[in-house]
């Protein structure tokens, strides 16, 4: 409890937003509109922000005004990103937590990418960072802070990853154990915050918040995340926003049905990381890696269905029909073309399954055939060519 503060210290947008989040989070407990209609008082206790209608540091935290913040005073209440690479810059964000996180995440540079060379693979557009991925880890730093060490949440933005940070040992357990979901934990560092931010939607307290994430980054087809603990009184998560080792990538696209366990393995294979012996023999056994231990690298057999698929694309025929549009289109933009233009329209866009005579004699073919059918006409001779749509066809487009 925070002795004096009234619920005047509440910021109204923080408010609106928290009761649309409990709303929709017992969406079907309680009937459209009923929790907007509870006095506000009534409202902050239900949803564990309040006790008996008084404000606690989460109620500050999460819902405060900025200028409330002083309440809280000595611990900090503080988000800040900051960008490391070859710009520089900063910001810092305090409450309403509840808002502040997505004021945060809007600042993070977060462009579309395409996963794959075109060459390789049809590409696909993938964000370099997901919402929810960034929102649960950030959360997460929210809910676990040990705030009584007078630190700040930092988030840093690098060129190809995130670094969320925040004061206080993991306070239960260890990250690998929760990866597959099946952990859950017994205690929280700060148990009223962690029960408020779960009625306002922001996170769970049945330890499935890192498995989201991992599975997140999984679905993805981008590198899992990374727990630093070195430092005996941090935590720090870090999240990918690019393809460490495109194999591995090319391999959760084709292999969508992969069990985490094999996708934790094969991300500690392309960061060069030692994996245990029966996680080798079963991903070798699935050709799923190469190489001898520790060297292990992900199979090049993927690379190779990969590759086959592009090679498909290159060599296989179009229909007639596709390359007689072409040259009728160009036909009627210029009007005329010789042999070498024409050459020059379609050899390219031929299989690359023919070789160059081949495909000369091919295009040969198709003129004849268009020639035979009305559709074009040779004005000029055999060895100075000047082809033109006909007559027919001219007025017919």
């Amino acid at each position: 409890m925070i002795p004096g503060t009234t619920l005047d210290a509440l910021d109204e947008a923080a408010v609106r937003k928290a009761r649309e989040s409990f709303a929709q989070k017992y969406a079907n407990r309680f009937q459209p509109g009923e929790v907007e209609s509870w006095p506000l008082a009534t409202f902050l206790d239900r949803a564990r922000v309040t006790q008996d209608g008084q404000i606690t540091r989460a109620a500050l935290l999460l819902l405060g005004k900025a200028e409330s913040t002083w309440r809280l005073s000595p611990y900090p209440a503080q988000l800040t990103w900051k960008l490391e690479g070859p710009e520089r810059a900063y910001e810092h964000f305090g409450p309403p937590f509840l808002l502040s996180t997505t004021r945060l995440y809007q600042r993070i540079r977060n462009i579309q990418l395409r996963l794959l060379p075109q060459d390789e693979l049809l590409p696909i557009e993938i964000s370099k960072y997901d919402q929810k991925i960034v929102l649960e880890a950030l959360h997460n730093c929210i809910a676990h802070q040990d705030y009584t060490r007078n630190g700040r949440v930092v988030v840093t933005e690098l060129p190809d990853r995130l670094v969320f940070e925040n004061e206080g040992s993991f306070f239960e357990g260890q990250p690998d154990e929760y990866i597959q979901g099946d952990k859950t934990p017994r205690r929280y560092r700060n148990p009223a915050l962690a029960q408020a931010m779960v009625e306002l939607n922001m996170i769970d307290t049945m330890g499935y918040g890192i498995h989201s994430i991992y599975a997140g980054q999984a679905r993805r087809y981008f590198p899992l995340p990374d727990y630093d603990l070195s430092e005996p009184d941090a935590v720090k998560l870090t999240v990918y926003g690019g393809v460490v080792d495109p194999a591995y990538s090319r391999l959760l696209i084709q292999k969508t049905d992969l069990p985490l366990a094999d996708v934790l393995a094969l991300d500690r294979v392309q960061k060069k990381l030692p994996i245990p012996d029966e996680a080798a023999t079963r991903l070798r056994r699935s050709k799923l890696i190469e190489g001898r231990k520790p060297n292990f690298h992900v199979s090049a057999a993927v690379a190779e269905a990969t590759a086959n698929k592009a090679d498909y694309i290159r060599t296989r025929a179009q229909d007639d029909a596709f390359y007689a549009k072409l040259l009728t289109d160009y036909l009627e933009k210029f009007g005329q073309a010789n042999r070498a233009e024409i050459n020059q329209l379609l050899m390219d866009k031929l299989s690359d399954a023919l070789n160059d005579k081949q495909k000369y004699n091919k295009i040969s073919s198709l003129l004849t055939r268009l020639r035979r059918h009305g559709v074009i006409v040779n004005t000029g001779s055999d060895t100075a060519s000047c082809w033109r749509l006909t007559e027919r066809i001219a007025k017919r487009n």
